[in-house]
C-alpha cells in the first residue's frame, strides 16, 4: 500500500493518549496508530450502511433475535 505524508491537528490530549499508546508498545508508531484509528472509522462507516441496507430489505431484527445476537456475542468476548 502507498503511503502519503500528511499533517493533521487533532486535540492535545487526544495526541498525549496515542503517544501513551505507542509508548506502551501498542502501536509501532504514532503515523500507524491514526492510520489504524481512520481505517477503523471507514470500516464501522461501512459497515453500517450494509446494516441500514438489511433492516430496509429485510425489517429490523426481532426483540428475541436481538437477545440471541447480545447472548452469543457476550459468551465470545
Amino acid at each position: 500500500m502507498n503511503s502519503a505524508k500528511v499533517a493533521l491537528s487533532m486535540p492535545a490530549e487526544v495526541l498525549r493518549l496515542a503517544k501513551k499508546e505507542v509508548a506502551a508498545g501498542r502501536a509501532k508508531s504514532l503515523s500507524s496508530f491514526v492510520s489504524e484509528a481512520v481505517d477503523e472509522k471507514l470500516r464501522r462507516e461501512e459497515l453500517s450502511e450494509i446494516l441500514d441496507a438489511m433492516d430496509v430489505e429485510h425489517g429490523k431484527p426481532s426483540k428475541a433475535a436481538t437477545a440471541w445476537a447480545k447472548r452469543v456475542l457476550k459468551r465470545s468476548s
